[in-house]
């Protein structure tokens, strides 16, 4: 099991499980998924990997709103209870994508944080950053905050144009290994996730995700 976790939200959380689940074959679940419109992440994955229902696991809480989970929660006259979010029954052995809202710091209630999800599931995070502009003080704040909450870093995932400037700060800085480096797809289908996932993220997913 893995968790996908990013800087910031719209930052490629989606397409980095989408790529994973697809390639190890596993299963996905996105425990709470605030936005329903046009789709779920879920619904999206299952669309473009073109996998059976059985790879992916129900969300526990589904809000209409695309906003903050405790916002959307609110909205929808509901508590997220950090207790409920437990890996469902059904996983069979199969490796575990999980996707989070959001970054680290993002509320799902008025006491927890997505960060205290990721810690009660004990797994390791995969942090999903951009590659352009910023990425260096956001993804060294988004590590800072997983190792003072003693979460296993797997490493990180850089989305978009190679910055070979951005990614050997984050491995100095960091002291984070760039796991690999996603440049924009010229489609995204079937067909280049695998690809995607056969050239940048076999090996990573073979020692982090399926032992």
């Amino acid at each position: 099991m893995i968790f996908v976790t990013g800087t910031d939200t719209d930052i490629g959380k989606t397409l980095v499980s989408a790529i994973l689940t697809l390639g190890t074959r596993g299963q996905y679940w996105k425990p709470i998924q605030a936005g329903t419109e046009p789709t779920t992440d879920s619904k999206w994955i299952k669309e473009i990997s073109q996998l059976p229902d059985e790879h992916f696991l129900p969300e526990r809480y589904v809000l209409k709103t695309p906003m903050s989970p405790h916002a959307a929660a609110e909205i929808d006259n509901v508590e997220i209870q950090l207790s409920e979010l437990k890996v469902p029954a059904g996983t069979n052995g199969k490796p575990l994508i999980v996707e989070g809202a959001g970054g680290l710091m993002v509320p799902i209630n008025s006491k927890y944080f997505v960060i205290d999800l990721i810690k009660q599931l004990a797994c390791p995070a995969v942090l999903v950053s951009k590659s352009g502009l910023g990425t260096i003080n956001h993804t060294l704040l988004s590590l800072d905050a997983l190792r003072k909450a003693g979460i296993p870093i797997a490493g990180v995932i850089m989305n978009g144009p190679k910055h070979r400037s951005n990614k050997l700060a984050l491995e100095k800085y960091g002291r984070v290994e760039v796991v690999a480096e996603i440049e924009p797809l010229a489609e995204i289908s079937r067909k280049t996730l695998q690809e995607t996932y056969d050239q940048k993220l076999k090996w990573f997913a073979e020692e982090f995700i399926k032992k």
